[in-house]
């Protein structure tokens, strides 16, 4: 089975990408739903965020407020390596196991949409990376009207990851999302003519 790493950084449209991907009929393994699910499964995971960051992140109810954590964690990167060190084996250990159902259903090819893909290393067991690239400028500018936040929030998200530049050395298929979304959807559509010629 084919293991396809789809990755880009924030703002850069990758969303758009994976859905383009999905509607062509690909199997797309999703991390960040992943990482929803084992916060759900693993109770563990948020006793240990309560001990590490304090119980100011939970309400009275003891809900995790997720929002104000990942606010937090953006602004202070050592903080976010920190909480990536609690949950990463979780969701290494759950993708790991959904690739095994996948393969074990016959399927010839799976793609996994993760934005850390390759600061944790996943990218290593990928047979194929695929990096949805736009200039920083564009990624600032989307971060911030999508998320509603301020200029400087913006540019503290995009500084908080791996620049895409640096990760453009990690890629075999670089997708350029800067423009119309018809110039995408044009360069994925070669991407998936592609990967069903390898099938």
């Amino acid at each position: 089975m084919l293991k396809i790493g789809l990755t880009g950084g924030i703002g850069t449209g990758k969303s758009t990408v994976s859905k383009i991907l999905f509607v062509a009929g690909f199997k797309i393994l999703d991390a960040d739903l992943v990482a929803k699910q084992v916060l759900a499964t693993y109770p563990e995971i948020l006793e240990r965020v309560k001990i590490e960051f304090g119980e100011g992140f939970f309400d009275w109810r003891g809900e995790f407020r997720r929002k104000e954590f990942g606010n937090h964690i953006f602004r202070f990167p050592k903080q976010r390596i920190k909480y990536e060190a609690i949950i990463m084996p979780y969701i290494k250990e759950e993708i790991q196991e959904a690739f095994k159902r996948y393969e074990a259903n016959g399927e010839s090819l799976v793609i996994l949409d993760a934005p850390l893909l390759i600061e944790t290393g996943l990218y290593k067991e990928m047979d194929y990376i695929i990096l949805v690239w736009t200039d920083n400028r564009t990624q600032i500018q989307r971060v911030k009207i999508r998320d509603k936040i301020s200029n400087l929030d913006a540019i503290s998200r995009v500084n908080s990851q791996m620049s895409i530049e640096e990760k453009k050395q990690f890629a075999n298929i670089i997708i350029d999302n800067n423009g119309e979304v018809s110039k995408t959807e044009t360069q994925v559509k070669d991407i998936v003519e592609f990967f069903k010629g390898l099938g």
